[in-house]
């Protein structure tokens, strides 16, 4: 009996007609950053397997037992056709102490409003109006605006933004500011509605840049140039004035050529009214830049104005009394005072920021404040209304900013930028002109280090408003742009469903387990100290940690090679939403969003030779010459896919799904087989793994029956070959089939079959596939790779030789050994496991982290330290504990 089946028989029967009657309870996953709005939300449900079929309809209901409007779609099937995953979306209110239920509906119920309540679509040739009630949002189907106009129901023939467009700024002289500079702007190319739903509706914008402008005397192929391709997302739920904005912007020039100068996000705002109420405002650390085109401030502030002042700078309108001379004549007096009509913000690192205005172009910039890490939110309106933009994770992200100008004019024009055109322009060329394999632990001789295919993604926030919000509203938006709400099931739930395979939830009964607890969240917690610490942060590089630590420098490896940035090497992104999973920790859930976004985006190619394949950890995020399918496998992001419904990862997961294909043309296993009868060559781990794991998600999301049917024939050869999984690694490899062909035993290093996420993906097809064959071959695999030379040889036929250095690390199997153990009831070779994790003194064995601080005068400011460590033995660590205590807990 499979073990899916035993858990079901155990956990399942105690609650599955409780859960059933009474639903699914769901919580905020981060109570302390609630916004207090009503506000729209998106979120994923695990099912059992059986447990709802895709026809049956469900509901939210509060603690109250009122129904609630919400808009439900699967997002993945398990093999008998039963829902694995629903998303849902809805809009509720935000103080972080409600909970609700999701549960299956009567047939009677009305699970979503009608479409005549909700949110309405039209769509004509010129473009797509989108009416959720409380904005009218026109998108264009063509040209260089994106955005039309937004506005009111109420006044729809009134914009309160319009001509939202893109912005690029291009440089020829990569990494400096005095170099020639060329704006580009968006063009699109196509226009969808990628999801409709009364609650819940998304529209995808596609293009690319080109010139803004020809340079007088250009040719015709100039006007023609088409430069970084960009998807924009706008998301909208019914009855909010916030619409999330997804920017994803796609590298396709050469890094010698074209340095990126400036990305941005722009909107003309129509100005009415007195320059009293044009209003700006930054979100700084804590509280609030405010201030007007015309502030209430002269040489000398009389007290009878100061009231009216504070009014001012809280957003209300300034109304002058007419029957009041003092009034009357200090308004007069303003009228000599200056008119502030352009302002920016520059966010040039993460602990640095400043703002900055000024009168017109023809004069200064004028400081107002220097700060440290502004939060990402302007708002700019007058007595017509105006709009606030957002960029989540603003100085995480930096160099980032916000530019005004024209608030004393008729029209502003407001811009986010992504990358502020004040820093010196992105340099992406390669940090230098050879490799070094030898030296600094580099995967190739090859120099394909390019950033042709890689990718970025911006989660954006736009919010309309009919008056200049007060800064408790304005703090609340601030709330919902960097924190986004998001609910959650218990751990117990993730956990006993069994959507993500077997793992473990925390024990701390025995001394053995509570010792392991402690050290599982030491180590999680010492990460996100030094993400902080060491300051990851950065437009090409949040999300991401480093490899390898050097104890002389005190610091990490971040310019030697490949051991600099992880780059998913033995699947950190697993580590963490593993132990978000079992946990429910909002910190962990924040590191594992950030990574995803990172690792999906960045270290991944989106189009070009290498679109699929992903490149080794390395100095820069794309440097190594070894481009291969296990970095951006989509079981690292699938995790986020199904809390979230998030569909810029949805289609990225997509994207992966052919990468086999890619290694005709790049065989992984080209420096050790030259190219002989096979298409190319892939290991069973960490490449067809891989492989594995893109199909898998093509077979829970999408049922198809094509890619299950690659991943049968990559088993079905393994079963054929002479000794089965321990053969290879190494195989030929036919993309067109999925067949593996047998090449001989021992010719690669075995520990790369099962540090990868290989055992991961491959025990979670075990209980999916429900192939007994495939069960003991694993199992098989757990039992052997420990064994002496001399037993492997025994147990062989003298096939195997067994050496160490083919059989190495014996920390990184004790997963597939947990599973042996309890597949052939064998509790030595389980206790051999733990062995291996608590017992082993090399540099693969941990224990709880006990940071030490580093002599003041050897680090430019004070930190503390960890010698010795590296992400590999952390993640990898951390991970076989977390699982091998759901297999052999009982053995701790």
């Amino acid at each position: 009996m499979s073990w899916l089946k035993r858990n079901q028989n155990v956990e399942q029967l105690e609650t599955e007609v409780q859960q059933i009657d009474q639903g699914i309870p769901l919580k905020w996953l981060d109570a302390d950053k609630a916004s207090g709005l009503v506000t729209g939300t998106t979120w994923g449900v695990p099912w059992h397997r059986g447990q709802l079929a895709r026809d049956e309809a469900l509901e939210l209901v509060s603690e109250q037992g009122e129904s609630l409007p919400v808009q439900s779609w699967p997002t993945a099937y398990w093999p008998d056709g039963s829902v694995k995953w629903t998303a849902h979306a809805a809009q509720l209110a935000h103080t972080g102490k409600e909970r609700f239920v999701l549960r299956k509906a009567a047939p009677s119920s009305q699970a979503i409003p009608g479409k005549q309540e909700g949110i309405k679509v039209t769509e004509d040739d010129a473009g797509i109006t989108v009416d959720n009630g409380a904005i009218i949002s026109r998108i264009r189907k063509s040209g260089e605006v994106l955005i039309d106009s937004l506005a009111f129901p109420q006044a729809k023939d009134i914009s309160i933004a319009q001509s939202g467009k893109l912005k690029l700024i291009v440089s020829d002289a990569p990494g400096r500011t005095d170099g020639n500079r060329m704006a580009y702007t968006s063009h699109i190319a196509q226009v969808s509605v990628e999801s409709y739903g009364s609650l819940r509706t998304v529209i995808v914008i596609r293009g690319a840049h080109r010139p803004a402008a020809s340079p007088s005397g250009a040719d015709q192929a100039v006007e023609d140039e088409h430069l970084l391709p960009f998807i924009v997302r706008l998301i909208f739920y019914h009855a909010q004035a916030t619409i999330g904005l997804k920017h994803t912007l796609i590298i396709d020039g050469d890094p010698a050529q074209h340095a990126i100068a400036g990305i941005g996000i722009s909107f003309e705002v129509p100005m009415q009214g007195e320059l009293f109420n044009r209003h700006i405002r930054f979100a700084g650390e804590q509280g609030w830049f405010s201030e007007a085109a015309k502030g209430l401030i002269s040489f000398k502030l009389p007290g009878f104005i100061e009231p009216k002042y504070r009014d001012q700078l809280q957003g209300k309108k300034v109304d002058w009394n007419v029957q009041d001379e003092q009034e009357q004549q200090y308004k007069q007096l303003l009228e000599d005072a200056a008119i502030w009509n352009d302002y920016k913000l520059v966010q040039l690192t993460p602990d640095s920021y400043t703002i900055q205005k000024r009168t017109s172009a023809a004069c200064a910039w004028v400081r107002s404040i220097y700060g440290t890490r502004a939060r990402g939110l302007m708002y700019v309106g007058s007595e017509a209304g105006g709009i606030g933009l957002g960029l989540k994770h603003f100085w995480k992200l930096s160099p980032s900013g916000f530019e005004l100008s024209g608030l004393g004019s008729e029209q502003a024009e407001v811009t986010l930028w992504l990358w502020s055109p004040e820093a010196a322009a992105m340099d992406l060329r390669h940090y230098d002109t050879t490799t070094h394999v030898l030296s600094s632990y580099e995967g190739a001789h090859e120099l394909r280090s390019t950033p042709h295919g890689i990718a970025h993604t911006s989660d954006c926030m736009l919010h309309l408003s009919a008056s200049t919000p007060d800064l408790e509203q304005l703090e609340q938006l601030a709330a919902i742009l960097e924190y986004t709400p998001l609910l959650i099931c218990e751990p117990e739930r993730y956990h006993a469903t069994g959507v993500f395979g077997r793992y473990s939830l925390p024990d701390y009964h025995t001394e053995g387990h509570r010792k392991m607890e402690e050290a599982l969240e030491s180590i999680w917690k010492f990460y996100l100290q030094e993400i902080e610490q060491r300051k990851w942060y950065g437009f090409w590089d949040y999300g991401d940690v480093m490899h390898s630590y050097d104890p002389v420098r005190h610091t990490w490896k971040y310019d030697v090679g490949g051991c600099a940035w992880q780059n998913t090497e033995l699947v950190p992104n697993k580590w963490l939403w593993y132990s978000f999973l079992r946990t429910g920790e909002p910190s962990l859930f924040y590191m594992a969003e950030a990574m995803t976004r990172h690792t999906s985006e960045t270290d991944l190619y989106h189009l070009g030779p290498y679109q699929g394949l992903g490149s080794r950890h390395n100095v820069l995020h794309y440097g190594c010459g070894c481009k291969e399918a296990r970095i951006g496998m989509a079981t690292l992001h699938r995790f986020y896919y199904y809390l979230t419904a998030d569909e810029r990862i949805g289609e990225i997961m997509d994207e992966v799904k052919d990468a086999d294909y890619r290694t005709v043309t790049l065989d992984p296993m080209r420096a050790y087989f030259p190219k002989d009868e096979h298409a190319t060559h892939a290991r069973s781990g960490p490449d067809w793994s891989a492989f594995c794991a893109n199909w898998l998600v093509q077979w829970e999301r999408h049922e198809s029956e094509h890619y299950v049917n690659k991943i049968k024939a990559g088993i079905e050869s393994l079963k054929q070959s002479p000794h089965r999984l321990l053969d290879g690694p190494t195989f030929g490899y036919d993309p067109d089939t999925g067949r593996l062909s047998y090449m001989g035993h021992e010719n690669y290093d075995y520990h790369m079959m099962i540090c990868m996420g290989g055992p991961q993906v491959w025990l979670e097809l075990a209980e999916l596939l429900e192939d007994e064959t495939w069960r003991d071959m694993l199992a098989e695999l757990g039992a052997f790779y420990n064994l002496s030379p001399e037993e492997k040889s025994n147990r062989s036929n003298q096939a195997f030789a067994g050496h160490s250095q083919r059989w190495s690390i014996p920390m990184l199997s004790t997963l597939i050994m947990a599973y042996a153990s309890e597949y052939y009831e064998d509790d030595e070779l389980g206790k051999q496991a733990w062995s291996f994790l608590t017992n082993v003194t090399n540099h693969w064995q941990l224990d709880r982290l006990q940071p030490q601080s580093v002599d003041r005068l050897e680090y430019p400011y004070p930190i503390q330290e960890v010698t010795g460590l590296t992400t590999n033995t952390a993640s990898q660590w951390s991970l076989n504990v977390i699982m091998c205590k759901a297999y052999i807990g009982h053995l701790l």
